[in-house]
């Protein structure tokens, strides 16, 4: 092939030069257009980098032409509408319909297989109810016996995305949709922007292993950074994030080039330095230490609502948790439960696809340590993981969560197209990137009220399910209330697939329940480190 491609171009050359003296000058243009493509043939055959370009000069770029056309061509003319990938066509196009306020039905019945493995349904009630009468904007009050300032959160909130990993357009218009719809828009652990600020939105204060916004000299906890921080914004809670499902455990860098004044002022961190994200929190290695980092942080902030995020990674860990909790007293007044299948700009595939458990076991065990703790009554459990419709809220909410975050689902209202280029800087569509060119193409007064239609109408639909089941409090929404197929001929409720314990039975070590023995054994209120000889004696 490269002798071959070298023969077609002398002769090519010669032919054109020849035509040109003998002919006409016209051929001089033929060979100003053909010249660059037999120079780039060159190239391939010198270049070493690539094999199948320098057998195949010209033609072997196919492939790589090919390569970046696959996943545009899959999603837009082969993929069905219900197993796209990571989000399925159906929900992609029902959020679209409702961020733009279009019809949203779908006609000729459903397109999904009632009878596959898998395959999920909630139970109605004969005695339904009407929705128009309930509701249709519900909200959960979060705060505890400590909290002075409790805050009413909506069902359905802007999940943790940062500015940075998302455009300042972006994050503009997701806080203008929280404004207008009166829900919470969870900043992210990369601090407060002026950005999260301009429309007032209700924030949930992110902290990370960073301690962005309230960030020492040395990498550590600031108070006085912290208060300054919440003092500049709408805050109305504050998460600390132990883990997230996209990359549990894994810390992150910040090159000195992306460190600009801005990002430095931010996060406070020096301009043109690396900056660190441990996989470890610095002010705590310990539950009781967690607890009591939770306690300064409430108190800090004069009383408002403070919680923890994680993705459950070992069961022993969070009971371990709550054992702190009641040896100390100090009672979180939140949890968000994050699940393996979340979503992040970049993150390694081993973590992507590997790590972390996903969000409905982990809800499960959470919703079931806090009641046999008897903890439950005084926390509110907050759920993230693909959440996009209101069955999915009911799903969320029927396992333990009191409310529900949304991070993908809020992009794609935004005009995310699923172009799958987060990690790259190069969004078509101005959400995840910091191209000033590309970020024009979003127009935050348009997006921001395409984000407060899609939580309206996805919310109105939640409701629209209550009445169905005949249900007038979310509440009383329980895992009987979901069903799932086992096999072609059998299914079972949620119920089934994560029983409940009884309330209180982890109290009393007698009422255990056997599956939870070994776990309860390896939990210490002072360490996360498993206490394995102890179980073993246990069980010689």
């Amino acid at each position: 092939m490269r002798s071959g491609f070298l023969l077609f171009s002398l002769i090519i050359i010669a032919a054109l030069i020849a035509g040109g003296f003998f002919l006409s000058t016209s051929f001089y243009w033929i060979l100003a257009g053909v010249a660059p493509f037999i120079l780039l043939g060159w190239y391939d055959m010198l270049q070493t980098k690539h094999a199948i370009a320098r057998n195949f000069p010209l033609v072997g770029r196919s492939r790589y032409i090919a390569e970046w056309l696959r996943p545009k061509l899959y999603q837009y003319f082969i993929e069905p509408d219900t197993e796209g990938a990571p989000i399925p066509r159906i929900f992609r196009s029902t959020i679209y319909q409702r961020s733009k306020k279009v019809t949203d039905t779908t006609p000729f019945g459903t397109q999904l297989d009632v009878y596959a493995e898998g395959y999920e349904w909630m139970n109605h009630s004969i005695a339904a109810l009407d929705s128009h009468a309930l509701d249709n904007n519900p909200k959960v009050r979060v705060g505890g016996a400590d909290c002075k300032k409790p805050y009413d959160l909506s069902l359905l909130n802007v999940s943790a995305m940062s500015y940075g990993s998302l455009s300042a357009n972006a994050i503009m218009a997701l806080n203008g949709g929280a404004a207008i719809g009166g829900f919470a828009h969870n900043t992210g652990e990369g601090g407060i922007s002026e950005h999260h600020m301009k429309f007032g939105g209700d924030l949930i204060y992110q902290i990370g292993t960073g301690y962005f916004g309230c960030r020492s000299d040395d990498g550590g906890f600031s108070a006085e950074n912290y208060k300054k921080t919440i003092a500049k914004a709408n805050v109305k809670m504050v998460e600390v994030k132990l883990s997230q499902g996209a990359k549990p455990g894994h810390g992150g860098i910040l090159p000195a080039k992306k460190v600009t004044p801005e990002i430095a002022e931010i996060r406070n961190v020096k301009i043109g330095e690396d900056v660190l994200s441990p996989p470890f929190h610095k002010e705590f290695d310990s539950p009781i230490g967690l607890l009591k980092f939770i306690k300064k942080l409430r108190d800090l902030s004069d009383g408002l609502p403070v919680g923890f995020k994680l993705c459950v990674g070992n069961r022993f860990e969070f009971i371990a948790i709550c054992k702190a909790m009641l040896e100390t007293g100090i009672k979180p007044d939140f949890i968000a439960v994050d699940g393996g299948e979340g979503g992040t700009g970049a993150a390694p595939i081993e973590f992507s696809n590997s790590v972390g458990m996903p969000y409905r076991e982990g809800l499960a065990i959470v919703y079931d340590t806090l009641d046999g703790f008897d903890l439950k009554k005084d926390i509110k459990i907050i759920a993230s993981g693909k959440i996009m419709s209101g069955f999915h809220m009911m799903r969320a909410i029927a396992i333990g969560a009191d409310a529900c975050y949304s991070a993908r689902a809020m992009m794609m209202s935004l005009g995310c197209i699923q172009a799958l280029e987060c990690n790259t800087n190069t969004c078509p569509v101005g959400v995840a990137t910091q191209d000033k060119a590309l970020m024009k193409g979003l127009v935050v007064e348009d997006k921001k009220t395409r984000v407060a239609n899609y939580h309206q109408q996805t919310v109105k639909a939640f409701v629209e399910l209550m009445g169905a089941a005949g249900i007038t409090d979310p509440a009383d929404i329980s895992r009987y209330h979901i069903n799932r197929r086992i096999i072609m001929n059998r299914h079972e409720t949620y119920e089934d697939v994560y029983p409940y314990i009884p309330e209180g039975a982890l109290l009393n070590a007698e009422n255990v329940p056997e599956s939870w023995r070994r776990d309860m054994g390896m939990a210490s209120a002072d360490s996360f480190t498993p206490r394995f000889k102890s179980v073993f004696a246990d069980n010689d």
